[in-house]
């Protein structure tokens, strides 16, 4: 049963329809085959023509939450009877791959969606398309919205600067373990590309708490990207803390974070020395002080030379 309110939200998608059968209908879509469609992170207006049209032709959407799923595709205004939705999570993906292969040894086009954003990259789907792909049957994809891109677009960082190796890392989630995840923050400490982290509401402080011992590496922070009260701001790692502390509101939703390059910095030469001097005698921040105020280099590249420094 349609709700009054995706009912409304249907009407206003309506031209979107027809529009995707206007531009993608001609196109093929052989059956047999396994759809990975991305879905809108937050904003329903993100969505893919393509994606609107095979989520219509599909004959099973398999997906995180039938619920969800079903209240996203009443959204756009595609019906869906609830034996044509499929579950498939992280608790029974392995299982769920068989009942998938089945729908399409029968021939049929089965779409699989995350609740958010592109499948099988930080959400489940790895399994089933491996499994998919093993059992010989076809694989396509349906580019569209992903946080991950979506963050790395306004941070501005990756292969910016000649001078860095460019690219990026995929983090994802660090481990909720504190000891394990001041571990992973320690290793990015000299990573040389950006690095992209996930997190979710409930562990943004202690996130914020282990990133803070990055000191001045800037940290680029996305909550609620693509929705209603997205905030997007660059700060000092040692300054996250504090901000998400200026405001309980900081904290609520989800957070794409991209953690800077460090700068390239040689361990060699005199700056090396009078760090290496200083830091055999004093705290790590209290070295890098006065190294800077020595040597008047950056504070920023002292202090990711002095973590490299510690470090090894």
């Amino acid at each position: 049963m349609i709700t009054p309110h995706a009912s409304r939200l249907g009407n206003h998608f309506a031209n979107a329809l027809q529009a995707a059968h206007d531009a993608a209908a001609a196109q093929n879509y052989p059956p047999a085959a396994l759809y990975v469609v991305a879905t809108p992170i937050g904003n329903l207006a993100d969505i893919t023509l393509r994606a609107l049209h095979v989520l219509q032709l599909a004959d099973v959407v398999a997906c995180e939450d039938t619920r969800h799923t079903q209240a996203l595709l009443r959204a756009y205004g595609i019906d869906k009877a609830a034996a044509q939705l499929l579950a498939v999570h992280q608790h029974n993906e392995a299982q769920a791959v068989q009942a998938v292969l089945e729908h399409l040894r029968q021939g049929q086009r089965v779409a699989y969606v995350s609740d958010a954003g592109t499948p099988a990259i930080s959400d489940p789907g790895a399994r089933l398309v491996a499994g998919v792909r093993q059992a010989g049957m076809s694989v396509v994809p349906l580019p569209g919205a992903s946080s991950v891109t979506t963050a790395l677009s306004v941070a501005g960082v990756a292969g910016a600067d000649a001078q860095q190796n460019g690219g990026f890392v995929f983090a994802g989630f660090l481990s909720s373990k504190s000891s394990e995840r001041s571990a992973e923050v320690q290793a990015l400490a000299s990573e040389a590309r950006a690095v992209v982290l996930l997190e979710a509401p409930h562990r943004i402080e202690a996130l914020a708490l282990a990133l803070a011992d990055l000191g001045p590496r800037p940290l680029t922070v996305g909550r609620e990207l693509t929705k209603q009260f997205e905030d997007i701001t660059t700060l000092a790692a040692e300054n996250f803390p504090a901000w998400l502390a200026q405001d309980a509101n900081r904290t609520r939703g989800e957070f794409v974070l991209v953690l800077h390059p460090a700068p390239l910095v040689s361990t060699t030469g005199p700056d090396s020395r009078v760090l290496k001097l200083l830091l055999a005698e004093l705290p790590l921040k209290t070295a890098v002080k006065l190294a800077a105020e020595i040597t008047g280099e950056p504070r920023n590249a002292l202090y990711e030379l002095a973590l490299t420094l510690k470090n090894s």
